[in-house]
């Protein structure tokens, strides 16, 4: 199953070519011209593109603000390390253990010890 994924600003153009790879038809933040917008702002975009959203934005995965269920997901990305190569391995964690199809409506948190799932 294909997904409509965005990928935010704060993560490399690398991250959204393993998406379009895996066959997930993808934008990124940056692509769209929302590079510099608020939070609130590039979730709108989110919704009304019915995309699943990849970040490493801490603050799109507050299930408060953004509970599991009433949108296509989140991956929130929390390498142990700064740079692009630990935010490559975790997309290809997530990529080879199942997919993101399987987050679909979660808000999800992947780390180099696995991906936390909060399912409605």
């Amino acid at each position: 199953m294909s997904l409509r994924v965005k990928v935010d600003e704060d993560l490399p153009a690398a991250v959204a070519t393993m998406f379009r790879r895996a066959g997930h038809e993808t934008t990124t933040v940056v692509e769209e011209g929302l590079q510099g917008a608020t939070d609130k702002r590039v979730w709108q975009a989110v919704e009304e593109e019915e995309r699943f959203l990849v970040t490493a934005d801490k603050g799109f995965a507050n299930a408060r603000v953004h509970p599991p269920g009433p949108h296509s997901g989140i991956l929130l990305l929390r390498p142990d390390d700064d740079g692009i190569e630990p935010l490559i391995r975790l997309i290809q964690l997530v990529l080879e253990t199942g997919g993101v199809q399987r987050l679909c409506g979660a808000v999800s948190v992947a780390t180099p010890r696995g991906v936390r799932v909060r399912k409605p």
